[in-house]
């Protein structure tokens, strides 16, 4: 498979051979799943948490008599029944996390990657360099490649100028080539590479 390579004018600087080998059929499915359930999983904090019985503050004195008072018999102020006491099966500080190998995140990206590519859903420019930090530049590149909806940029590193422009825009996220995963390939209308970072990104995909 071949890709157009464009400049920032959005004209055409000849193509680029897609070298990583493509994920065919259902092949691949189930890793995509598992990598990007493992992703949002990661995400989650898991600080919730409550306290028990044993956690809240308050004296061991029991509230009153056990007898005598016609009242139901009560032995601790932090009494899960009591506003204010214990709180039973609450949550619990937790690692959400889940182990995914690392051939299956790499399944998962190529097969990813794989379904964007033969959408037409990915970019390459040859470069992505803008001489000034302003959003109205950035708008005017957009435009020229014709690109709607919303869009990841994907570098090798990180730029100042491109970082500065793009921050304003809700539609445009950006990231680099090793920090590029499964979610973020799935997420945007959008690819946009620059042509150092796709074949970075190839590397990646053809490593054993």
């Amino acid at each position: 498979m071949k890709i157009a390579i464009k400049n920032l004018e959005g004209r055409d600087q000849g193509e680029l051979e897609v070298k990583f080998p493509l994920v065919e059929g259902g092949r691949g499915t189930q890793a995509v799943h598992d990598a990007v359930t493992a992703y949002q999983a990661a995400q989650r904090s898991g600080t919730a948490s409550t306290k028990n019985v044993g956690e809240v503050a308050g004296t061991n004195k029991k509230p009153w008599r056990q007898k005598g008072t016609g009242r139901a018999r009560a032995g601790s102020f932090q009494s899960p029944l009591w506003v204010g006491g214990g709180v039973v099966f609450g949550p619990r500080p937790r690692d959400f996390s889940k182990k995914v190998s690392k051939k299956t995140r790499q399944l998962a990206l190529r097969k990813a990657l794989t379904e964007r590519l033969k959408a037409g859903d990915v970019v390459v420019v040859d470069d992505l360099k803008l001489e000034s930090p302003k959003t109205k530049d950035f708008i005017g590149v957009i435009s020229k490649l014709e690109l709607k909806g919303t869009m990841l940029v994907i570098s090798t590193g990180v730029d100042k100028n491109l970082t500065l422009a793009s921050r304003n825009l809700e539609r445009v996220a950006l990231t680099t080539s090793d920090s590029l995963n499964t979610y973020d390939v799935l997420r945007p209308d959008k690819l946009v590479f620059t042509k150092s970072a796709f074949e970075k990104v190839e590397a990646r995909l053809t490593q054993e």
